[in-house]
């Protein structure tokens, strides 16, 4: 059985995302999806479109770009949810010019008092070099915190290469 918060981290294209469905479609469960992409160019638009048409008609889509408190707060204990993804949301909130360590302590506060299983999905950006600017090294740094705090309260971590999962924490269901 699935456990309750479930961290997937992996690169860009990794699979993390189609190992984060499959994970919450084995499941069974009424299955909700939080979207945290926002579409700003006709490339983005067309991603989330195609992506919500393969995803079909059995994911219930709630569009959380920037407040996923309020979004996870929707969910009931008989659903499963995909939060598709952190980063997205991370960069949203730097963009927005918020207080990161706020936003981050609300939606790991979320994340605990949920009633639904949670799959997270997330990049991991720890294994590439230091960033030769302030906007990056910020967005990095952040990034890493965010992720170290999903792992640490999640029962279950999977990281992802080239489509192969490899469990960090806790056991595949």
């Amino acid at each position: 059985m699935l456990p309750k918060l479930t961290l997937v981290l992996g690169g860009a294209a990794s699979g993390k995302s189609a190992l984060a469905e499959s994970l919450i479609t084995d499941t069974g469960a009424p299955r909700v999806y939080i979207a945290t992409a926002q579409g700003f160019d006709t490339e983005m638009r067309a991603k989330i479109a195609d992506h919500r048409t393969a995803r079909g008609p059995d994911w219930h889509t709630i569009e959380a770009p920037l407040d996923l408190a309020p979004a996870l707060g929707q969910t009931r204990v008989n659903q499963v949810v995909l939060l598709d993804c952190a980063t997205l949301w991370l960069s949203n909130q730097i963009l927005a010019e918020r207080d990161i360590e706020a936003a981050q302590t609300e939606l790991l506060d979320a994340l605990n008092h949920t009633q639904a299983r949670v799959v997270v999905v997330s990049n991991e950006v720890g294994k590439s070099g230091v960033p030769d600017n302030a906007l990056a090294r910020k967005f990095r740094n952040s990034q890493g915190r965010l992720n170290q705090g999903i792992a640490r309260n999640a029962d279950l971590v999977i990281a992802v290469m080239a489509g192969l999962p490899l469990v960090l924490k806790g056991k595949m269901p």
